[in-house]
């Protein structure tokens, strides 16, 4: 992409704020309050810090016309008090309501999900957004369908002996495989347990960082859903089914290209928990 990126001199008041938050050190200023100028503009990430720092507009990038760029009203953001308030009160809460999370409850929990940085501002998180209950019905079955092969080797008397060495931690987890299956049989889905939406997060398989880029994402996504009372939950035995999947079944079913790190089950509450508990305490290092 070529970038088109100068300073307007009658209106910049030299604060320096571009040269101090530029990533890829773009912008040079000899002494303080000096002139600005920039250099190898060609290595821009097009992180937008330069605009968003600038108190006058002064900076000038193609990429971030006026049109894209917004005033902060920082009267208008939660106290930090609001903020631990809403990070102690997010829960895993598995008991749904049978009616769907609203359209623009979802919209929402993506957009703030986007809005996580992302490694070298790439930006390839993509979304994949499931409120269809039949392909929620057959994401279930896939995993549970992954969960019995994984089974089936695991309990085969003759590969037992020498996976129970190699894999003594996954051998912990046969009864809950047990469970969920038989469960199923009966009719009471423990994986997604009742969640009418189902968020996965995706990267391209080349991204170096799309694990780590997802997962950031997750947590935005998970914030905004508690503030807008939906519930929510990460749903570990799909993620760890995918990792299984050699023949992609499942992004078959989604449409998905490349590879998927994270999913969140979402659903509207059944009721909203009055409480929340200490954790023990964070392990801190000063140093």
């Amino acid at each position: 992409m070529d970038i088109f990126l100068n300073i307007e001199e009658t209106s910049c008041i030299r604060c320096g704020r571009c040269v101090a938050v530029c990533p890829s050190r773009i912008f040079t200023q000899a002494q303080p309050r000096g002139a600005v100028g920039t250099r190898n503009i060609e290595t821009c990430i097009v992180c937008g810090h330069c605009v968003a720092a600038c108190p006058t507009s002064s900076v000038r990038h193609s990429a971030f016309p006026s049109a894209k760029v917004h005033p902060i009203d920082r009267s208008a953001m939660p106290s930090p008090e609001q903020v631990m308030l809403l990070c102690k009160a997010r829960r895993s809460n598995r008991a749904f309501k049978a009616e769907p999370v609203p359209n623009e409850k979802l919209e929402q929990i993506v957009e703030a999900a986007h809005r996580a940085p992302t490694a070298s501002n790439m930006q390839q998180v993509a979304f994949t957004l499931v409120t269809d209950p039949e392909k929620l019905r057959q994401v279930t079955n896939i995993t549970l369908d992954i969960f019995g092969g994984v089974l089936r080797k695991l309990e085969n008397p003759l590969l037992k002996p020498i996976l129970r060495r190699m894999l003594p931690q996954v051998y912990r987890y046969l009864p809950t495989f047990h469970r969920l299956i038989e469960e199923q049989a009966r009719g009471n889905d423990l994986v997604l347990r009742g969640a009418t939406a189902l968020l996965f997060i995706h990267t391209p398989e080349s991204s170096r960082f799309g694990r780590a880029d997802a997962n950031l994402a997750y947590e935005n996504g998970s914030l905004m859903a508690e503030s807008l009372g939906v519930s929510q939950f990460y749903t570990g035995f799909v993620c760890s089914a995918i990792e299984q999947d050699r023949n992609g079944r499942m992004k078959k079913l989604l449409g998905i290209q490349g590879t998927i790190h994270a999913g969140m089950a979402l659903g509207m509450p059944a009721f909203l928990f009055p409480n929340y508990i200490d954790k023990k305490p964070a392990d801190v290092a000063w140093l």
